[in-house]
């Protein structure tokens, strides 16, 4: 068991949360009990990610995805009315980290995807670093990391091959970072894995003959909070249980 205002300043720290710029607020997002027993983890602090950690006697749920992100209208009505009542009557913390759980070192989305791949980073790319780089495991061409990606992930990637180059070094982001996709050619990387593709980035592939990959948004960021998770649960003797509220995107 931990006290919330605990657990509040130990993640603030081990993710140098006031490092980022953030397109929302990071860290606890809405207050429930004081002592926390039991914390569930997911992606998105969806309806239904709510209501499984309601049925499993969750004290705090710790995502990826909060609740609330700059530009949204504010007022609490439909789907954010439905998530607030149901964290409020059950007394549950929400915890949220985005761009801070991405880039960790050890823990983020981008070093626990990486290990799942066998991608192990010597570098960093783009806003805020964090596009992770690093070299491709000798003799692995890219039918052989698309089949990689499809057994660790449980999808097949979108992929467009580029020019056929042997793959020495390769770039990766989770989530949206499709727009990540020039710095990591300019980072000269052979292949870029990331969650999600936009139309410009098949032509700069086939120009460039750089790779890229589109594994998959909610697939990519699966990661990160499951070994925060994980920690917690080592660090403070708290239970703890991912769930996974599958989503195609």
């Amino acid at each position: 068991m931990i006290d919330r205002d605990v657990l509040v300043h130990h993640l603030q720290t081990l993710l140098e949360v006031d490092r980022f710029k953030d397109y929302g607020p990071n860290g606890l997002q809405v207050e429930g009990k004081t002592r926390i027993n039991k914390v569930i983890t997911g992606v998105t602090a969806s309806l239904a990610l709510i209501d499984a950690a309601i049925a499993a006697q969750a004290d705090a749920i710790v995502v990826h995805h909060g609740l609330f992100w700059k530009g949204q209208d504010g007022r609490i009505t439909g789907w954010m009315k439905q998530r607030l009542a149901q964290l409020i009557r059950h007394d549950i913390n929400l915890f949220a980290y985005h761009l801070p759980l991405d880039a960790h070192a050890t823990l983020g989305n981008n070093a626990q995807w990486g290990l799942r791949l066998g991608l192990l980073a010597d570098g960093r790319f783009g806003e805020q670093d964090l596009g992770f780089v690093g070299p491709v495991p000798d003799g692995l061409d890219l039918l052989g990391l698309t089949s990689r990606v499809t057994q660790a992930m449980g999808r097949e990637p979108v992929v467009v091959p580029g020019d056929g180059r042997t793959l020495k070094r390769a770039a990766w982001c989770s989530g949206g970072a499709q727009g990540y996709f020039e710095s990591a050619i300019a980072a000269g990387v052979d292949v870029f894995l990331t969650g999600e593709m936009s139309e410009p980035q098949v032509h700069y592939a086939r120009e460039t003959g750089v790779a890229f990959m589109a594994c998959g948004h909610h697939a990519s960021e699966r990661y990160g909070v499951q070994a925060v998770g994980e920690h917690l649960a080592q660090a403070f003797g708290v239970e703890h249980q991912f769930i996974d509220i599958d989503n195609p995107a």
